[in-house]
């Protein structure tokens, strides 16, 4: 089977035309629809056997994001996805792997319209959690990936700085590239999730705590905690991750952090769990929900 073996992005017209002269093939959709003068477009070139895959994509918004990738072996494209206008400068990164955890790409897409989000994930697809418009208004823009086998997630952790970056991606992580506290101040913090093929090595169910009762009730159901607060360093309620790997027949495909509220029945009726306890807490920072597709 052919899978993902190089991406990049165009800013231009004439960039295009380069692209299309070494082979690569366009992605539908602007990555800056709504907020940018010129269309800016992703692309990408199908490999073959003896072609390395690309397993992992991640996207950067700041520059302390950076070092733990290059460290890890990602590559860059060098290419703001936001240029051109206001807005976060947000890089596009690729990894190409061969281990336990690094399953080939074998699809990319990309959704400038948020009402046709939530259908994705019920054929397979993963979304980087990052909004390409990031700051900059304009529409809800998402990248999503499909994978040559169906992939489960085994393993879920947060951090609170930038520290362990680089043992986290070498260890075949994933970041999901959303501040959990945005807008509220206080640390940076990200959840990450590391994937399997092998449905029995995955977990079942995932919940949030946003208050010590609910902590309380979750420890004595045999939830394990990831020991990272998500609201780490405002002033709003304490807020964890709890997990397991018992409890349901049903292996968890897939996470989402939704930003965009206004999709919560779609994603529900899409046949997601939307955990509606907003990540932010007692603080003023953006609305999240954490969902999960199984």
């Amino acid at each position: 089977m052919s899978y993902i073996s190089e991406i990049d992005v165009s800013l231009n017209d004439i960039e295009e035309q380069i692209l299309i002269k070494k082979g690569f093939q366009k992605v539908p959709g602007s990555l800056n629809k709504g907020a940018g003068v010129h269309a800016i477009y992703l692309w990408y070139k199908m490999g073959e056997k003896g072609e390395k895959a690309i397993t992992k994509l991640q996207v950067s918004f700041k520059d302390d994001m950076t070092p733990g990738l290059i460290n890890a072996g990602y590559q860059q494209i060098v290419k703001d996805l936001n240029a051109g206008h206001r807005g976060d400068c947000i890089y596009l990164w690729s990894y190409q792997g061969s281990g336990e955890y690094d399953t080939p790409i074998v699809k990319i897409d990309v959704t400038t319209d948020a009402n046709n989000e939530a259908e994705e994930f019920g054929i397979g697809w993963e979304r980087l959690a990052c909004d390409l418009n990031r700051n900059a208004g304009g529409d809800w823009i998402h990248m999503w990936m499909k994978r040559e086998h169906q992939n489960y997630i085994c393993d879920i952790t947060a951090t609170d700085s930038y520290k362990s970056d680089k043992d986290l991606f070498g260890d075949h992580y994933i970041r999901v590239d959303e501040d959990t506290n945005r807008g509220a101040g206080g640390s940076t913090v990200f959840i990450w999730y590391r994937q399997t093929t092998d449905p029995k090595r995955a977990l079942n169910d995932l919940e949030v705590s946003i208050n010590d009762k609910e902590a309380v009730q979750y420890q004595k159901q045999g939830y394990s905690k990831v020991y990272v607060n998500l609201n780490d360093g405002t002033s709003g309620n304490p807020v964890y991750l709890w997990h397991k790997k018992e409890g349901s027949s049903k292996p968890i495909q897939a996470i989402a952090l939704l930003l965009n509220t206004a999709l919560v029945p779609e994603y529900k009726k899409a046949g997601l769990t939307v955990i509606e306890k907003n990540l932010n807490a007692g603080n003023n920072g953006h609305i999240e929900y954490l969902c999960v597709y199984q």
